[in-house]
């Protein structure tokens, strides 16, 4: 695979160096900038389950990279055969996490790539899929920075900004998709001001957002999750806006868990509400969003911060790592397409496709 140009003015959490894929380990941030190399379909697959790489688009990436290491190491001279074991790779990495539909956006892509691509040779198969990987990441960044210029004008010279989690340059190739459009404002000289809640249990808003902001010389001010009411009932907080792991067809968002109660409190504040993701976050298979899979992690993620024991032992646990929130609370949903307002059936299903 050829290198990408590795741009250090810009967070870039996955990179290619002398043939292995290099990650930033998001779990040891902000303390310790470390990067692992990945030569292989299970190494990139334990890397998205242990959250070594996060953020939807940025897994999407990573599976797309696995699938091409994978098919690497495919001994056979049948296409068909090559493309039945292709199917086993793809199924490894996608059991990897449930709830983000880019994971199986990427795959199908892959998929596609060579199921129309069986008349061609096994090594021209796995020569284009090496370069369909290269494709998908680097087209992301591209994908990031329109979804910025549609997001931009939303957001008012001097607005204050509450985000949750981290949807920004770690969470994707490159830029972020909320952070972006932040990053856009700022590039558009606007004077943004973001606050960012630590986001429990994993703190990627603490760890992961404030980092990035910081390195970026963005106004940042991390909060605990439960400050967010207190501010917008003070006129503290202008608007909010978060990322997304998948958009059902009706516009309801599935994020990370503590989205849908700061979309209860914007809309009791008459706070706007925006959400921006890729359109390769939109699942028009899903009519709603009760049907989206919701990924159950680690209890030790509640009850431990490392190896610090914060609960009693014992103690029940539960701890989704997405929550759901309806349509109804959602101001737009901005994406590289475009901006959808209210009639999101029927805007998602026409921006997917712009005519």
């Amino acid at each position: 695979m050829s290198t990408c140009p590795i741009d250090n003015r810009v967070i870039r959490p996955i990179r290619f160096v002398a043939g292995q894929c290099q990650m930033l380990d998001q779990r040891l941030l902000p303390a310790e900038e470390v990067w692992h190399s990945y030569t292989t379909c299970q190494e990139v697959a334990e890397a998205i389950r242990t959250m070594v790489v996060r953020g939807a688009p940025a897994i999407g990436v990573a599976a797309a990279i696995g699938v091409w290491f994978g098919v690497r190491d495919i001994d056979t001279e049948s296409s068909w055969e090559f493309y039945q074991e292709l199917e086993k790779i793809c199924a490894i990495l996608l059991a990897t996490r449930p709830t983000a539909v880019n994971l199986s956006w990427a795959l199908e892509r892959m998929k596609h790539f060579a199921e129309s691509n069986l008349d061609r040779s096994v090594p021209e198969l796995k020569i284009g899929l090496e370069y369909e990987a290269l494709a998908i990441t680097q087209e992301d960044e591209k994908i990031n920075r329109q979804m910025g210029k549609h997001g931009e004008p939303l957001l008012a010279d001097g607005a204050r900004i509450l985000t949750h989690c981290n949807a920004g340059a770690l969470a994707t190739a490159a830029y972020g998709t909320a952070l972006g459009v932040i990053r856009a404002a700022v590039e558009a000289g606007k004077k943004i001001s973001v606050i960012a809640d630590e986001t429990r249990p994993f703190l990627q808003g603490g760890r992961l957002t404030a980092w990035e902001l910081q390195k970026d010389k963005i106004p940042v001010t991390l909060i605990c999750d439960n400050m967010a009411g207190a501010l917008m009932s003070k006129g503290e907080i202008d608007c909010v806006i978060v990322g997304a792991d998948r958009i059902a067809a009706n516009g309801d968002v599935a994020n990370k868990i503590g989205t849908y109660t700061l979309a209860v409190l914007a809309k009791e504040h008459n706070i706007p509400f925006y959400v921006a993701a890729p359109i390769s976050t939109i699942d028009l298979s899903l009519n709603d969003g009760s049907l989206i899979p919701i990924e159950q992690r680690d209890e030790r993620e509640i009850t431990h911060i490392k190896n610090i024991q914060l609960a009693p032992e014992g103690i029940s646990v539960r701890n989704p790592a997405f929550d759901i929130t309806p349509h109804r609370l959602v101001t737009a949903i901005i994406t590289e397409n475009g901006v959808v307002e209210d009639d999101y059936l029927t805007g998602l299903s026409q921006i997917i496709k712009p005519t």
